[in-house]
């Protein structure tokens, strides 16, 4: 049984605003994933791979800083607002989070 109005205002209002935060850095977080895969094919400037055409190490460790840079430029770019995908992630998200609203507050009227 469950009872609506016996949760205070107060605590549903922090619920929503910590919800609405983590839903905003997860969109973010994705935006920033989908950039990294866009900017990904940018990283190799020659035909070989490399940034230069001088030898580079084969231990890996170019690849990493690469992949390092790459995902910082993405992060930076959503947090600056980026292609606008994750603003329309929080947009969809949030009207379907309302419509599904009013069918589970009647719900839970209907089990008490």
């Amino acid at each position: 049984m469950m009872i609506q109005g016996a949760i205070p205002a107060q605590t549903t209002a922090n619920n929503d605003s910590n919800n609405r935060a983590r839903l905003a850095d997860a969109a973010q977080q994705f935006e920033g994933i989908l950039l990294q895969e866009m900017l990904k094919p940018m990283r190799t400037g020659n035909s070989d791979g490399t940034w230069n055409s001088e030898e580079q190490g084969s231990d890996g460790s170019e690849d990493t800083i690469n992949s390092f840079g790459v995902q910082a430029v993405a992060t930076a770019i959503a947090k600056g607002g980026g292609l606008g995908i994750a603003r329309q992630v929080i947009q969809q998200v949030t009207a379907e989070h309302n419509k599904m609203q009013p069918k589970t507050a009647s719900m839970d009227l209907h089990r008490s």
